[in-house]
């Protein structure tokens, strides 16, 4: 079935895109018709952006980034914007992630610090290096991939506490952005197969599809079929939400 909104023309910046959800999100983009920009810390991304070119005949252009470090954030998007030779972009997926699970009692402040960084503070050093552009063309889409894991989870403090801070950051920027035609919504993923999530235990695995109503693990293109749908003009009525892709986890 042919879907009914593009985005041709469009530029889009996708962190943590190498990979994973990430990597998914940045072929729905450009399948759509945008031009991708893919930031992630393994060097290996500028290969994925080359194949992504490729594939779907649109610019990609794939930089190191650490998104936990401002001074690269600012790197990355002037590099970004003088190599494809723009004043701004239209859309910014805030996806990098990571995690370091472990009890409250035995997290070290290394693990709380590290995922604090790359999962809540890289979504103000990206989102502040776009948001102004957005703000001045009276145009932009933001979209912050939160988790499931913002409800609380055994052995991800430092993670679920991230992922809620996206989450009132997402809702605090909707309201302020609102007048400027700029929409800012959150993404809470469930259990999705990415490589994080196949390091998981099998037993672990097992249980946490016991509790999925659909009855199996997500895949990335689960999630990037919604991002590509907000990312469109058709969802200019859509901000400040938070909508979870986790087959009825939940329920």
């Amino acid at each position: 079935m042919e879907i009914p909104y593009r985005l041709d023309g469009k530029y889009a910046v996708i962190t943590g895109s190498a990979s994973g959800i990430g990597r998914g999100i940045a072929e729905k983009l450009a399948s759509l018709g945008s031009n991708v920009i893919l930031g992630d810390v393994r060097d290996e991304v500028s290969k994925v952006a080359k194949e992504i070119s490729e594939r779907f005949n649109v610019k990609a252009l794939g930089l190191q980034l650490n998104v936990a470090d401002f001074s690269s954030c600012q790197s990355f998007y002037l590099q970004a914007t003088k190599s494809l030779g723009i004043e701004g972009i239209d859309i910014l997926v805030n996806n990098a992630g990571i995690n370091r699970d472990s009890l409250f009692v035995k997290m070290t402040y290394e693990q709380w610090d590290e995922v604090i960084k790359v999962d809540l503070y890289s979504m103000f050093n990206m989102t502040k290096q776009v948001v102004e552009g957005m703000i001045k063309r009276n145009y932009g889409r933001i979209i912050n991939v939160s988790s499931m894991s913002w409800l609380g989870n055994i052995g991800q403090a430092n993670y679920a506490a991230a992922k809620s801070g996206v989450i009132g950051f997402t809702k605090t920027l909707a309201k302020e952005l609102a007048r400027y035609n700029v929409t800012v919504n959150a993404i809470a993923p469930g259990f999705i197969d990415t490589p994080m999530t196949r390091a998981v235990p099998e037993k672990v695995r097992q249980k946490f599809i016991e509790r999925i109503a659909m009855g199996r693990i997500g895949t990335p293109e689960d999630v990037s079929n919604l991002v590509g749908f907000l990312a469109s003009k058709e969802a200019s009525y859509i901000t400040g939400e938070v909508i979870s892709v986790s087959g009825g986890l939940t329920m």
